[in-house]
């Protein structure tokens, strides 16, 4: 198997997807895979589908921009930055920094993907009434 290229493949994928495209995550993920985020833990490609398809009807101009990327043998570690827009909240660009743990299929497609991030700080925090809630919880757990 050649992780870097698989790797690679998945890279192009994220940064480039877009609701035209996303079909084309069949390619990319097993029928059986693992998909866990902070939100979503499901099995089945579908699922998967169905999460991103999701997103795209959230939000305005979801993207993804791989920062780094590791890989030994079967495995991968990604972190990235997630651009969007929120519909129904502030209209400025939001960015989420997250990281996953992708693990490929003998075939070369991804059978594991955990996605690693704070919601709190990351999202909560940003919204209109929840972020100033979640920001002064911050400051006096920080006391």
């Amino acid at each position: 198997m050649n992780t870097s290229h698989n790797l690679e493949k998945l890279i192009h994928f994220f940064e480039s997807i877009s609701q035209e495209n996303i079909g084309d995550i069949k390619q990319i993920y097993t029928e059986d895979v693992f998909f866990k985020d902070p939100f979503n833990e499901v099995n089945g490609i579908q699922h998967v589908i169905a999460i991103f398809d999701h997103m795209f009807h959230q939000l305005d101009r979801p993207r993804f921009v791989v920062t780094t990327h590791v890989s030994q043998g079967d495995q991968a570690f990604l972190t990235w930055d997630f651009l969007f827009k929120m519909k129904r909240f502030n209209r400025n660009e939001q960015c989420i920094r997250g990281a996953s743990h992708i693990r490929f299929a003998a075939d070369g497609r991804v059978c594991y993907h955990r996605d690693y991030w704070d919601v709190a700080e990351e999202l909560y925090e940003k919204l209109p009434l929840i972020g100033s809630v979640m920001r002064g919880l911050k400051k006096m757990a920080n006391n």
